[in-house]
């Protein structure tokens, strides 16, 4: 299938037959002639021509029906046999950050230990004035136990501080000089949610774990807004040569080792080169309550103008399966193929997860949950009935995103509740970090609960498909 060109226009299930259009005798603004056109409409599933008057698709059919359409001054396209789509939409992705990655130290196209060393020296030599050396995109399974160290990274930049966040942006990998710079020593606690690794000697080992990554991240120099929104619009030329023209951005806001993303949003629907429709989710910060909900109010006014909404609200309610901080109903194994002490994290007590969804079900905003672990998409589940039960079954559409293990008992909720299932293909994987971190810490029966987008889509669950980028690749094709 030869992809040439995708439109971005608003669903118009109003949109008039090529005759009805022609029969009030405007010309159309544009027209695609010569497709074929994938309608989405299963009783007109395919045509050759599209007509476009303003933002609004006004005729589908054949040539000869829309060519009609043309006037003196109608920009005509033709596709030459090529597929003409509507725009796609990425339901959970992060533009601003992954665009800001691609021009900091970008490990993202490699896969080993060998490759980094020879692309961060390579960045350290090239930036020989940068205070610090950021960036990230490296993955867990080129290390043993997805566990790097200080001491690689301090044999090639000893004299500056080094953070880099690993590909799923759940761990950041420092050297001993940001480690100084942050106060870590082998006295310092794990904060509430995160964890520090540590070496024999109880000492940070150099990688750090969700919330842990805050304790270097919050020292790293903001980028600028002038930096920020050029992340922005080169995310944005990436996305649109994949025909994405509209996409959930899953994190407007500042969270531990992250760049808040909402100035470079405000900064392009002011200039007019936000070329996407965004709906973005402000971040709820788990170290507060209710009390935030007015300044989230506030925010969804100051940041709903132009191609922008901000009306979902992002509740991170667990971390990742592969350093264990993903939520589950029971422990993870030990590597021994026992019952371990750890069940993962829960960043919101399961109680105050009910109340704070209702609340945020009051007030009109859809939430967009991270639950990964089987304990997390319950704990998410129960907050949306608890909203459901509070209100009744409003069109707030709440999202479930990841879905790495789910218990089979919750599947046919989602469809029950109304809460879409907003999946990460790429991720259904046997590549070598599901098979060396995952499958043996959850035990042959939980690694069977993986990812069930079948059984989910059987259920009648709503599905919603992100890339979750720069995570995995934003090419929805792929």
């Amino acid at each position: 299938m030869d992809l040439s060109t995708t439109v971005a226009t608003d669903p118009a299930p109003d949109s008039a037959t090529a005759s009805e259009a022609a029969g009030d005798g405007r010309p159309a603004d544009l027209v695609f002639l010569s497709g074929p056109v994938h309608t989405v409409d299963p009783a007109r599933s395919r045509a050759s021509a599209v007509a476009v008057r303003g933002d609004r698709i006004v005729a589908v059919g054949h040539d000869a029906e829309v060519r009609d359409l043309v006037g003196p001054a109608t920009e005509v396209v033709d596709l030459r046999g090529k597929l003409l789509i509507p725009g796609f939409q990425d339901a959970h992705v992060h533009p601003v950050g992954a665009g800001l990655e691609l021009a900091q130290c970008d490990l993202s196209a490699a896969d080993t230990a060998a490759e980094y060393r020879e692309l961060i020296a390579a960045y350290a030599a090239a930036h020989p004035r940068a205070p610090w050396i950021t960036g990230g995109g490296w993955s867990l399974e080129a290390f043993p136990g997805g566990m790097p160290t200080r001491e690689f990274l301090d044999a090639l930049v000893p004299d500056r501080p080094v953070f880099l966040v690993n590909r799923d942006h759940h761990g950041g990998w420092a050297n001993s000089r940001a480690l100084e710079l942050a106060g870590l020593s082998a006295h310092t606690p794990d904060p509430a949610d995160g964890r520090i690794e540590r070496d024999a000697d109880g000492r940070p080992s150099g990688m750090l774990q969700e919330g842990a990554m805050g304790l270097v991240g919050e020292l790293i120099p903001e980028p600028t807004l002038a930096e920020r929104t050029a992340g922005l619009l080169r995310a944005q030329r990436v996305l649109h040569s994949y025909g994405v023209t509209a996409w959930q951005d899953a994190m407007l806001g500042r969270a531990p080792g992250l760049v808040d993303a909402s100035p470079a949003y405000a900064a392009a629907v002011d200039a007019g080169t936000l070329t996407a429709r965004v709906t973005g989710a402000l971040w709820w910060d788990r170290s507060r309550g209710a009390e935030q909900i007015p300044e989230l109010l506030a925010k969804r006014k100051e940041l709903t103008a132009g191609r922008l909404r901000a009306t979902s609200v992002k509740i991170m309610q667990d971390g990742i399966a592969e350093n264990h901080t993903a939520a589950m109903l029971s422990p993870y194994l030990t590597a021994c193929g026992c019952a371990s002490d750890n069940s993962g994290i829960s960043f919101i007590e399961p109680e105050e997860l009910c109340r704070y969804v209702t609340l945020l079900d009051a007030e009109g905003f859809q939430v967009h949950f991270h639950a990964l672990g089987d304990r997390a998409v319950r704990e998410a589940l129960d907050a949306v009935e608890a909203a459901r039960r509070a209100h009744g079954l409003r069109d707030t559409r709440p999202h479930l995103a990841h879905l790495q293990v789910v218990h089979p008992e919750d599947v046919p909720r989602f469809r029950r509740l109304g809460a879409t299932a907003n999946i990460q293909a790429l991720w259904a994987a046997h590549e070598p970090q599901m098979d060396e971190l995952t499958i043996p810490f959850l035990g042959a029966e939980r690694a069977g609960w993986q990812y069930p987008f079948g059984d989910l889509l059987r259920a009648g669950a709503t599905m919603a498909a992100g890339s979750d980028w720069p995570v995995s690749s934003p090419d929805p094709l792929a």
